[in-house]
This record gives C-alpha cells, structure tokens and sequence, in this order.
C-alpha cells in the first residue's frame, strides 16, 4: 500500500480550505446582486404633478431608466417643497430613493426655522438639471414699460404698486423682495397658495405686477394682456432672445433666474452619484430633449455634482441674505 501524504498542518488545513472555498461560493451571489441599480428607483418630486417641477424630474427620470431599471415619480408637494425634501433625507443612502428640488432647496433654510434636515449635511447633490427664466410682468393699467418706468413710479408713490406670490418664502417672493432691495423701492407683497390664482388676478387688475416663470407669462405678453417690465438671468434666455433682463436694464447683477436639481440621501457612494450623474446628463444632453425645453423656456443644465455643490453654497448665502434683509419668516 502507497503511503497517505498529508498538507503540513494535517487535516485541519485541508478541512479550513475547503470551508473556505465553500464560503467563498456562498458569498459569490451576494456580491453579484450588489450591482446598482437592481430595482425600480424611486424620485420624489417636491411638488404637485403637472408643474415644471414634476415635468422636469420625469425627464430625469427617463434618464436614469437609462442604468436599466424602471425610476417611479412620486409627487410629494406641501409645506414650499419642505415635506418631500424631509423625505428624502430620512431615506436610505443607498441611491434607490432621489429628490427632485427647486430654489426653495436653497430658500427655505432661511425662511423656516424648524426644518426637519439639513440642506448640505443631510443630502449628496447630483446635478443642477435646469435653468428657468422668469419674466416680471404687470398689468397693462400700470403706467410703466419698462424697468426704468417702474422704479421711477414706485419710487414716486411708495407701496402704491402690488405684486403676487406663490406664498411667503416662495422664489418669486424673494424675487419681489430682492427687486426692493436693489431698486430701494417699497411694493406690496400679495402672497397666493400658489403662482396659478396670482398670475390670474395680475391679468385681472387686482394685483399690479409679479415675477412668474416665462412660460406661463409669455401667452399672456403675446396678446397684450400683461406687459413685459424685464426678464430674469444675468443674460438673455436662449428661448426669449428679444426680451431685455433686469441685470442689463438698469439692476447690475440682478438674477432672478430659478433652478430644479437632482439630490439623493447622505449616504449615497460616489460610484453611484457618477452614474445617476451621467445617466441624467446624457438625457438632457440629448438633442431632442434639449429643443423640447428651450421651447418651453427651460434651460438645460445638468452641471456636474461638485459644480452644483459650489452653486448650491453660494444660493444658500445670497437667499440667506435677502431673506435676513427682509425679515421673512414662515414659522
């Protein structure tokens, strides 16, 4: 008989190999099924379905079903985009819960005082996905055409002239408030449950003025029924070429412009950021996609997480301020 050669170590080597090589298999489909994404993702959109928010975190959405998972839009709207943003933050960082936002992402920090998160500890940004324009407007009965006009007549009869919100602490607010600021003029403030009713009683005469987004005011402008005061954005709009800004009529530095982003819960790793990333940017990178928006005066962004970080920094200080200026506070 040949004799038995044994591993140094004997048996217990051999039986610790084994084991393991065993575990090793074992664990072999776990590692498989840790590949992102492996399920539907979920974007919940600060706001009710219909508006440019929802229509906007949908064009992501398409984007990211790009990785090969379907992504589902749950509208979460209340409280000035406060109540889905908190939801957001108390998800799992594991890139299966996104947020899709507006410049009250940045406004409300300093309009609230008992947010439930923290816009820079409690979210990872993914991208800024748009610009939007916005037209300060007033009804043809107020004696101005033109931004120049309207601080000479606000200035003459302080508090005389009203302009609409959609609520206290809203963009288009703080967009009014910012006006005062740099014009040193007094308005007065009618704030709405939102942009629609006000919008309806500018072209009604009840309400002066407002800053509202150019697509709902265009219409409006077009038939006479509103006149154009100035256009937000530090320069003219791709879409409205033709319609002077406030920045370059007479208000150096004056951007009223707003923006929709794209964030996910803390947590979230830089492996997954990069492909939710680029998932959302080749979507509104996209020819067709592009033309759509600039038709509907939406300028497409999709900026880089670390750009967006630094231009999320500077909007929270600049809204900080004029927030503090004006002594806004909701709760």
């Amino acid at each position: 008989m040949k004799p038995l050669y044994f591993l140094a170590g004997g048996p217990r080597i051999v039986a610790g190999t084994a084991l393991a090589f065993m575990a090793a298999l074992a664990t072999a489909p776990a590692v498989a099924q840790q590949a992102y994404p492996s399920k539907p993702i979920e974007i919940v959109v600060a706001s009710s379905a219909g508006g440019i928010l929802d229509t906007i975190g949908r064009t992501a959405a398409r984007g990211i079903e790009r990785l090969g998972q379907p992504a589902v839009v749950k509208n979460m709207p209340g409280g000035g985009g406060t109540i889905g943003t908190a939801a957001v933050a108390r998800a799992e960082g594991d890139g299966y819960t996104l947020g899709a936002v507006a410049t009250s992402h940045a406004i409300n920090p300093g309009v609230y005082a008992n947010l439930q998160f923290d816009t820079l500890r409690d979210f990872v940004n993914i991208t800024q996905m748009v610009q939007l324009t916005n037209f300060l407007v007033v009804h043809p009965s107020v004696p101005a055409s033109n931004l120049k006009e309207f601080i000479a007549l606000a200035k003459e009869k302080p508090n005389s002239l009203t302009y609409g919100s959609a609520g206290v602490g809203q963009s288009n607010h703080l967009s009014g408030e910012l006006l005062q600021q740099d014009a040193d003029i007094k308005l007065i403030h009618v704030p709405y449950k939102g942009s629609a009713q006000a919008l309806t009683d500018v072209v009604g005469g009840s309400v002066s003025g407002m800053f509202v987004d150019a697509l709902s005011a265009e219409p409006f402008v077009k038939s006479g029924k509103l006149k154009l005061i100035a256009a937000t954005g530090l320069e003219r709009s791709p879409a409205y070429p033709d319609y002077p800004t406030l920045n370059e009529s007479g208000l150096p530095g004056f951007n009223g412009n707003t923006w929709l982003a794209l964030v996910a819960p803390a947590g979230v790793s830089p492996e997954i950021v990069t492909q939710l990333h680029k998932a959302v940017h080749d979507e509104f990178n996209d020819p067709q996609v592009q033309q759509r928006l600039l038709a509907q005066g939406v300028l497409p962004v999709a900026s880089s997480p670390q750009d967006f970080d630094k231009f999320l920094k500077n909007e929270l200080a600049r809204w900080a301020d004029v927030i503090k200026q004006a002594g806004i506070q909701a709760n």
